[in-house]
């Protein structure tokens, strides 16, 4: 084992938050394939959506296990308020899918700052953006440091007017579409309505000034009211205090917030039983440990239709992030099981490279859009960022104990044969061939589809450009594969 230390300065934290701790190699030996085959007998729907929520973390800019911090947060209170038994589950994955709608709007704040999406979206959490004409002089502040970087001060200064102008727009736009992803997500893993209810209606605040519909009081689902509550005590508590949460919770009170919750969150708060597992500051498996005791009904094994649905529930989170990846995973997965197949694979094996390549992509939600859509060439700090998100998607899949070869051969799907690829620049011996399959799926995925600097390309352009990494980059046999299943409709 070694440990990749990697990460720009202003995400060293959430480096370490994630555990980055990489194997460098996608061959494993065989006893511990055994191992690894024997802990995929079973998996349980917690487990899978509280390792994924991660991922959702990434997407938001936030402290890492900010969706089980919430959940912690929320289960709480809902306990305290009696909340009826039925209720409970759905509050439960409520919180933990709460911002599995977030990447939808992330290419359109982009356009609208001019900037980092992801840190406008963190920062925005911590202000009241309720009232545009009154401005507090903490939100200029961040306005000034995220919208259009580099650009003159005319020009920032025109572009924060107009941002005032039109953000109650804006935040219907942005809001409206991160709600209906997010149930629409919800709907298609097979959770519950109410589930979808109240991710839908999270952003909807007490007095009505919220969004997407402006429901008030008792009209806004109670289990959005809870995650509402919970989100908030996290964010303040994570960036700012414990304290700091409280006062501000009990200042929106009655404007945000339903204040009976907040009533007990500060009673709760006053008697020391609110933030027990419910700070950044707990050791991530104890506070993953606190997430799955709280499950309100023991889940049964997931069968692997449901599997099948988290992981493309999740490849559509990814794929959202940008115009220009739109079914990118689904393309990669699409042409990695076809060489699979083409190659002989067991159905087994065919499984493990479609998840792969359903998922290879998941630490991509950390990249900003400013980068991911950038139409010109990327400068050193930027690909810097890019080539940290294999190492991102490993960190996630590896916390569910029967993705851990997954994890490996997703996290390898930008390594190449001769050993130029990255992030850990690994040589074909250390290639599995589930890896290799990925990596030309990839190559081939991509070139199919348009990005911001080209259209897409037709087969003929992308052979040309794949065949001159054949044999010494891309693996020959996958490629060939990969040529017979689209010549003969695989």
């Amino acid at each position: 084992m070694a440990v990749f230390a990697a990460g720009v300065s202003s995400d060293k934290a959430l480096m370490a938050g994630l555990g980055i701790a990489l194997t460098f190699s996608t061959v494993l030996p065989p006893a511990e394939l055994e191992a690894i085959h024997a802990e995929q007998a079973v998996i349980h729907m917690p487990e899978l959506i509280s390792a994924l929520s991660f991922a959702l973390d990434l997407t938001e800019g936030a402290v890492p296990g900010h969706a089980l911090r919430s959940c912690v947060l929320g289960m709480r209170i809902a306990a305290r308020i009696g909340l009826p038994q039925e209720e409970l589950s759905g509050l439960y994955y409520a919180l933990l899918l709460k911002d599995v709608g977030c990447s939808s709007n992330a290419a359109r704040m982009c356009q609208i700052v001019g900037g980092d999406d992801r840190a406008i979206k963190a920062g925005v959490k911590l202000e009241d953006w309720t009232q545009p004409g009154k401005p507090k002089l903490s939100t200029l502040k961040l306005m000034w440091n995220t919208v259009l970087p580099g650009a003159s001060a005319a020009e920032r200064i025109a572009r924060i007017a107009k941002i005032g102008r039109t953000q109650h727009a804006n935040n219907a736009e942005m809001i409206g579409l991160r709600c209906d992803r997010g149930a629409s997500i919800i709907r298609k893993i097979g959770l519950e309505e109410k589930t979808a209810d109240a991710v839908f209606s999270l952003d909807e605040h007490w007095n009505g000034s919220g969004y997407p519909h402006g429901l008030k009081g008792d009209a806004i689902p109670m289990l959005a009211r809870i995650a509402s509550v919970a989100q908030h005590l996290d964010v303040f508590a994570s960036e700012t205090s414990p304290e700091n949460a409280i006062k501000v919770l009990v200042e929106r009170s009655g404007k945000w917030f339903d204040p009976s919750l907040v009533a007990v969150a500060v009673a709760m708060n006053r008697e020391g039983s609110l933030w027990s597992y419910g700070l950044a500051t707990v050791p991530e498996p104890e506070l993953r440990a606190a997430v799955l005791a709280l499950e309100p009904v023991q889940s049964v094994e997931l069968h692997e239709d449901q599997i099948d649905r988290v992981c493309e529930a999740f490849s559509d989170v990814v794929d959202a992030k940008s115009p220009f990846t739109f079914r990118h995973s689904m393309g990669v997965a699409e042409a990695a099981t076809a060489i699979a197949q083409v190659l002989g694979y067991s159905d087994e094996r065919v499984l493990l490279v479609h998840r792969a390549a359903l998922l290879h992509d998941l630490g991509k939600l950390r990249v900003p859009n400013s980068i991911l859509d950038k139409p010109s060439k990327l400068t050193s700090d930027e690909f810097t960022v890019v080539k940290e998100h294999p190492q991102l998607t490993q960190a996630i899949l590896k916390r569910i104990p029967a993705f851990r070869e997954m994890a490996l051969i997703a996290g390898a799907h930008h390594e190449k044969l001769d050993g130029t690829g990255y992030p850990n620049k690994l040589g074909a011996s250390e290639l599995s061939p589930e890896a290799r399959i990925i990596a030309v799926a990839d190559v081939y995925a991509a070139l199919s589809e348009v990005r911001p600097y080209r259209e897409s390309l037709d087969l003929a352009q992308i052979s040309a450009i794949m065949e001159k990494d054949i044999p010494h980059r891309l693996d020959p046999d996958c490629y060939q594969a990969l040529l017979f299943a689209l010549n003969n409709g695989k």
